[in-house]
């Protein structure tokens, strides 16, 4: 970018100060950038508007004045008109002299502009080629709408949950690119940038520091400059009373209060199988993030993350009330959310250049559930996870002939995981029928009493199976839960509370839903809880319903079952 190159503009006043003139060219584009859409036409850029610059000779402008005397004089002396569609906002019709820099017209465009500052900085932090798919674009038009309204101290709007694939720029966009922007609106803002691990995070913000520090960025905007005594890769400070703060989920940022928070990536796809990683990413944000706001008014949230399981932290933001989603799977698919930009899918992808059908194709081999989370934005493959619940019939049983009621037991009130009971039926036809399903959190002595009044009421031809967990603890509650069912049928069953072995019991019972041979009553309130467990099993936040089915599938498949040295 030459800082001593200069263009004459077709319309400026020879009597307006040139500071006024730049001045009232981007008040015009800020008016314009408000309100930005997917479809504006593209911003000039500065290229496009040297190759605009049209040169006037005061000459053209003397002979135009010239008054004729005859009707052949006045046809000579019509001057030919120059058509131009300015690029920039309407300036006065004036001829001029003014010479404007290229500088000048660079920093008005990336004031009004964030999408127009990404194309300017790209090459700072990156080296390869940029390709301007549309999606970028939009990300950037819809992080300006929200980040106007904080530079502007007026209420938020909502919060923002940004769903899209791995390799799409969303990093480079919500926390390298944006919290260098709006220093050059308002210097003074406070920006922090979390992600799962502290070395993502720095890494990040030292991306934002290069840009910052770059000669580039200093000739445009020589106002933002850096605190000699707070620069450090994670954490850097303007002069200004700006600041740019870098944590991971295993950081601490009391002592802070920030303005725009970005929460970028808070899972790796093996935390995502983790209970206790998940429950620690939603608790942190949700305890720790929200008491870090300026004003909690002002202060937006954005989550950007690709799906990784069904309780993952964007689960939970959807969750509330003000919250926009922006869901971009690499493949079209009904979850495209705003749904009015499946129209900008080119042959179904969202973005066929770097990723194409040869790319989405190589992803698709690391696992079906890995590419359906990641890429298509749903944590559970498109056939369906360990179960296919597209097989699973309504409808209302025959004759049963067998029924069982098997417990999946937990002894927590009120949270935690669940206790459940199914009622499991076969029919004469050997097909099965799940016909009822009781869940709750309750403590052990709620829960020992449900169990006994749940077995009164299924009648005492019906046999109950209780699990029998490891351990002295779970052999004494499986002997509670038999002293409480004296006088009707029931067995205990030893099993591993892993989640690799609650799959592996699943397995047979899924056989059986996947082939078509699982039906449920029809009509019944329980049914779509249970739907929505099969669906992700074995990613599912709850498996109690599932593990409860398995055990009941076993009792009824089985004849004989061996429970320590006997046959039953």
């Amino acid at each position: 970018m030459s800082t001593t190159r200069e263009a004459t503009w077709q319309g400026a006043s020879s009597t307006q100060p040139l500071g006024t003139w730049v001045d009232s060219l981007f008040d015009d584009a800020m008016e314009r950038a408000r309100t930005p859409s997917v479809d504006d036409t593209p911003r000039p850029t500065p290229k496009d508007l040297r190759k605009s610059a049209v040169r006037i000779k005061p000459t053209d402008f003397l002979n135009a004045r010239r008054q004729p005397t005859t009707p052949a004089d006045m046809t000579a002396a019509r001057p030919q008109r120059v058509v131009h569609r300015p690029l920039l906002p309407k300036l006065p019709a004036e001829p001029s002299n003014y010479k404007v820099s290229e500088l000048k017209l660079v920093r008005a465009l990336c004031k009004s502009s964030f999408y127009e500052f990404v194309k300017e900085m790209w090459d700072v932090v990156v080296q390869e080629k940029p390709i301007w798919n549309w999606h970028v674009r939009y990300l950037c038009n819809e992080a300006q709408r929200m980040v106007e309204k904080v530079i502007a101290g007026e209420p938020k709007d909502y919060d923002e949950v940004v769903n899209i694939s791995p390799g799409s720029t969303k990093s480079l966009i919500y926390s390298v690119f944006l919290p260098a922007w709006v220093w050059i609106r308002k210097p003074s803002l406070k920006f922090l940038g979390v992600s799962y691990a502290f070395t993502l995070a720095q890494e990040l913000s030292k991306k934002c520091r290069d840009i910052v520090t770059s000669e580039k960025y200093q000739k445009c905007f020589p106002e933002i400059k850096l605190r000699e005594d707070q620069n450090t890769k994670a954490f850097f400070q303007n002069t200004l009373g700006g600041i740019r703060y870098a944590a991971g989920l295993d950081g601490t940022v009391t002592g802070f209060h920030f303005h725009i928070i970005v929460i970028d990536d808070p899972l790796n796809p093996k935390q995502a199988t983790s209970v206790a990683d998940l429950k620690h990413a939603n608790d942190w944000i949700k305890h720790t993030l929200s008491s870090r706001k300026v004003d909690r008014r002002i202060t937006v949230t954005i989550l950007v993350m690709q799906r990784l399981h069904q309780d993952d932290p964007t689960a939970n933001f959807l969750k509330k009330k003000r919250v926009h989603h922006i869901c971009l799977p690499a493949e079209e698919t009904p979850d495209i959310t705003p749904p009015s930009l499946r129209a900008k899918y080119v042959d179904g992808l969202m973005d066929p250049t770097r990723l194409d059908r040869t790319a989405l194709a190589e992803a698709r081999e690391e696992g079906e559930y890995h590419y359906a989370a990641q890429y298509l934005q749903t944590p559970v493959p498109e056939s369906g996870g360990m179960f296919k619940v597209g097989k699973l019939i309504e409808a209302v049983p025959g004759k049963i002939v067998r029924r069982v009621r098997y417990w999946d037991k937990a002894g927590t009130l009120g949270g935690g995981a669940y206790t459940c009971g199914i009622l499991m039926g076969m029919d004469e036809d050997g097909r099965y029928w799940i016909l009822d399903v009781v869940r709750v959190q309750l403590d052990s002595y709620q829960r020992e009493r449900l169990i006994r009044a749940t077995a009164v009421e299924d009648g005492r031809p019906v046999k109950v199976g209780v699990e029998e967990e490891g351990g002295s603890g779970g052999i004494e509650s499986a002997a509670n839960t038999v002293r409480t069912l004296a006088g009707f049928r029931v067995k205990t069953y030893k099993v591993n509370k892993s989640d690799g072995s609650k799959a592996r019991r699943a397995d047979p019972f899924s056989a059986q839903v996947n082939g078509g041979n699982v039906y449920l009553l029809q009509g019944e309130d329980w049914i779509k809880e249970l739907v929505e467990e099969m669906k992700y099993f074995p990613h599912s936040k709850y498996k109690d319903q599932v593990d409860a089915c398995s055990g009941a599938f076993g009792m009824l498949f089985k004849k004989r079952i061996k429970i320590g040295g006997m046959n039953v």
